[in-house]
């Protein structure tokens, strides 16, 4: 007989017995602990899930930032004149308490295959040396539906700009060649207003000369959202430019001394124009005066012989001497009519020269 099996099971059976008999003791506490174990399942049960909140535009993160605060935008512009492009307008609006600049999509070209483009001027941001130091740019991109036109999995009809996505390029001063930036992408469907999506823009092949130089007066780079699933508009803020050094460039505060000294010159110039068209102006008037005076002179004159040759042309009508005077007044009167001639033509060559001094 094996008694360690016995005992065994004697010691199984008499824990068995103790556990069932502290289960009647503690049968209260026991019923407690169910009721609140049932509560909480049925609070997990019906608990909802918390909507989301409408994502608000993120602030600048950078003292260079370009963030429309000030309400300017003259270094951007809506581009419209290639096939694909929207047509739109440029302004600054605030987007829940924070400005950006805003593409007004007027939704004239079809949704499909449409793309909005913005024209950002680096060189009038950051002036022709600041530019040719940039190797990155960072901003960040909004999206604002204006139609409920939107199909998701969840439903039809939903007033969301949908999947945001797009790229942008620049002309680099290696012989104009064109150069693509890396695409942007990022999503928001359950709201009007999308939250940012951050764009980077890098200048990969700088070592090669695909960037920006200082004998670039123009340079400039594209912003293009495309893909765009549902009326929208487009918004931009944030934009910074970073060095090779991962340093943001600051963006000119005042004029450069080029851009000064050729403004200097040009109201110089200017002023020099004005003295001159007035001094033109004087002498063309000066000149006239005089004409008129000189031929004011010789009607005085002819009319002075007319009144004296009336005054006595009763007394020798009839004499030598009146035809002597007639003749001399005849010839007075010719010789008014070409001078008075000569004053004309001079008066109009005059006028024709100074107009022609004043297109020089």
């Amino acid at each position: 007989m094996d008694y360690r099996r016995i005992i065994a099971g004697a010691a199984v059976l008499a824990i068995a017995a103790y556990s069932a008999g502290c289960a009647d003791k503690k049968k209260p506490e026991t019923d407690s602990m169910v009721s609140e174990t049932t509560t909480e399942s049925t609070t997990a049960e019906v608990t909802t899930e918390e909507p989301r909140e409408q994502p608000m535009p993120v602030e600048a993160s950078d003292p260079n930032a370009v963030t429309f605060d000030d309400g300017e935008y003259g270094f951007a512009s809506a581009k419209s004149d290639d096939p694909d492009c929207a047509s739109g307008t440029l302004s600054v609006v605030e987007l829940f308490g924070n400005k950006m600049l805003k593409f007004t999509d007027d939704n004239t070209v079809p949704l499909k295959g449409k793309v909005q483009k913005i024209s950002i001027n680096a060189v009038k941001l950051l002036g022709t040396e600041g530019a040719a130091k940039v190797r990155r740019i960072e901003f960040d991109v909004y999206a604002q539906a204006t139609a409920d036109h939107l199909s998701t999995d969840d439903a039809d009809g939903v007033r969301a700009p949908g999947w945001i996505g797009g790229g942008g390029g620049t002309v680099t001063a290696s012989d104009d060649k064109w150069y693509d930036f890396q695409a942007f992408e990022g999503g928001e469907y359950e709201f009007e207003t999308s939250g940012n999506v951050h764009a980077v823009f890098k200048f990969l092949l700088a070592d090669g000369g695909l960037c920006w130089t200082e004998d670039m007066e123009d340079a400039n780079f594209l912003i293009m959202r495309w893909g765009i699933a549902n009326e929208s508009d487009m918004y931009i803020d944030n934009i910074v430019f970073y060095d090779e050094d991962g340093k943001s460039i600051p963006v000119v505060t005042g004029k450069s001394e080029t851009e000064k000294l050729k403004e200097a010159a040009m109201e110089k110039a200017s002023e020099v124009r004005a003295e001159f068209d007035e001094k033109a102006e004087n002498a063309k008037a000066e000149y006239e005066k005089s004409v008129e005076e000189m031929q004011a002179e010789y009607e005085k004159a002819v009319a002075d012989m007319k009144a004296k040759f009336e005054k006595s042309k009763n007394d020798f009508e009839n004499s030598e001497e009146y035809e002597k005077v007639k003749a001399k007044i005849e010839e007075a009167e010719a010789k008014l009519k070409e001078d008075s001639e000569k004053a004309r033509t001079a008066i109009e060559e005059a006028s024709k020269a100074i107009e022609e001094a004043k297109k020089k």
